[in-house]
């Protein structure tokens, strides 16, 4: 019995050892990718998560009211916060996992692993294009609509695809910091717009009694406001100090937590129940364009670390344990900038090109970011655990996800329930992430398709590439 299952606090035994690590000993490779110190990581979670989900969660407050929409985005703060340690922990049990996809295979297999695996590029290709449907409304309101809406998308793709072309994320850990700065700063000038010409009718509410379907879809925008967990697993395997990740996950969830909440109630209660999403939209002509445009390094930032996630699951996936991976040839450098170049075409295709493209994330937020920021986090494996989960491929782990997982894996090393009634908080939060990772996938899934249907009876669903 490992006394780190039983103490948060403690460091997890590397059971594999350096040699196993995601990308080796770098000391003699042209390409090093440990270079990450645990505050730039902080700083690249911060532009990954802290972006323009922010800007719904005002709208929230409005269907649900302000203090229930302020414990929800609390109370998911302080969960993510939960599950970001049981990822971590994980991370540092087994260096060799860069992606979900590995995370899969420990846990479920092949079938893991590819399922795992598709779901990141999935998710992290469709995240870059809601960056860049932001870009698109903030280069409109900027410019005051002259130009096509699939234009302005375009426009905006093509510095997000440049900014994608760096091997490592150290390259683009610097420039996240006026990312996070721009996101930091538009938020407070968006504040401080609504509080300078508050409506004069607005209506604030405690708290707003409303349907289900009407509430969880407001509930959404908080949920997945947190949902970054994804990448994770490939931040880490490029620090320098792993064992310093959790340091940049605390720094994360507490900024993203308190800015949240700050940056919903303020807006709310200045304009009330009228507040759009994204909420500068809100705001007056002057000051829209002053926010949006404050807030465009941010969006940009953000949408190039989703394509240089997706490119990088493919290319280490690839080129691992290849010189490929660490040299400057010809062949990885020209695979590189084609999975780069796929990934920002792919997102800006989906963009611009498929009208139920919004309707889309949703679908793919319950399905993936839901389960990996919520349900899919696990208290870290011992050696048999883990054999278990390869060998013998257990069908109650198939279904009943990690968290059962861990149940399975306690009952086994730690004799039988009486381990789980020794450790009964950590079983407790482990069906806990089980059952909140279930309900906001089939929730989730549920208010989106309801929506689609309601959106094409209603004829408000666009056509293709149109302005």
């Amino acid at each position: 019995m490992l006394a780190s299952h039983d103490h948060p606090s403690d460091e997890p035994v590397n059971m594999k050892g350096d040699a196993d690590d995601v990308f080796g000993q770098e000391a003699n490779h042209d390409i090093k990718y440990k270079r990450l110190s645990w505050p730039l990581v902080a700083i690249l979670m911060i532009t990954e998560i802290v972006s323009n989900g922010m800007l719904s969660l005002p709208s929230s407050l409005a269907v649900v009211g302000m203090v229930p929409g302020l414990v929800i985005i609390v109370f998911l703060g302080v969960f993510a916060t939960y599950t970001s340690w049981l990822l971590v922990q994980f991370k540092l049990r087994h260096p060799d996992v860069h992606t979900m996809g590995d995370a899969g295979y420990i846990l479920f297999g092949p079938i893991g692993r590819e399922l795992l695996a598709f779901g990141t590029l999935c998710f992290s290709i469709f995240a870059c294009g809601g960056q860049l449907l932001a870009g698109q409304i903030a280069l409109a309101a900027l410019s005051d609509n002259k130009l096509c809406l699939t234009l302005y998308t375009g426009i905006f793709a093509i510095p997000t695809l440049l900014c994608s072309l760096p091997r490592t994320f150290h390259g683009l850990s610097w420039i996240s910091i006026a990312s996070v700065l721009s996101i930091f700063i538009a938020g407070i000038v968006g504040m401080a717009a609504a509080g300078l010409s508050p409506d004069p009718n607005r209506s604030v509410d405690v708290a707003v009694s409303s349907d289900f379907y009407t509430a969880f879809v407001s509930i959404t925008n908080p949920v997945f406001a947190f949902a970054g967990h994804f990448m994770f697993f490939v931040l880490i395997s490029e620090m320098k100090e792993p064992k310093h990740a959790m340091r940049a996950a605390y720094t994360l969830q507490t900024f993203a937590t308190v800015f949240y909440a700050i940056f919903a109630g303020v807006t709310y209660g200045y304009i009330g129940s009228t507040v759009m999403s994204p909420s500068f939209s809100s705001l007056s002509p002057y000051w829209q364009k002053v926010s949006y445009g404050i807030a465009i390094p941010n969006f940009l930032l953000a949408g190039s670390l989703y394509a240089h996630t997706a490119s990088k699951v493919i290319f280490v996936r690839v080129f691992r344990h290849s010189r490929h991976l660490h040299s400057h040839t010809v062949l990885g450098w020209s695979v590189w900038a084609g999975l780069v170049l796929l990934a920002n075409g792919l997102s800006f295709l989906l963009a611009v090109g498929v009208p139920i493209f919004n309707y889309l994330i949703g679908i793919a937020a319950s399905l993936f970011a839901a389960w990996f920021t919520y349900g899919m986090s696990v208290p870290q494996l011992s050696a048999r655990g883990a054999f278990y989960a390869r060998a013998r491929s257990l069908p109650l782990s198939y279904v009943a996800g990690a968290g059962m997982f861990w149940l399975h894996d306690s009952y086994h090393d730690g004799g039988g329930f009486y381990s789980w009634r020794r450790k009964w908080f950590q079983a407790a939060l482990s069906i806990a992430t089980i059952l909140t990772g279930g309900f906001i996938c089939v929730a989730g899934l549920y208010v989106t398709v309801r929506a689609i249907k309601d959106a094409y009876a209603s004829g408000q669903m666009p056509s293709p590439f149109t302005c």
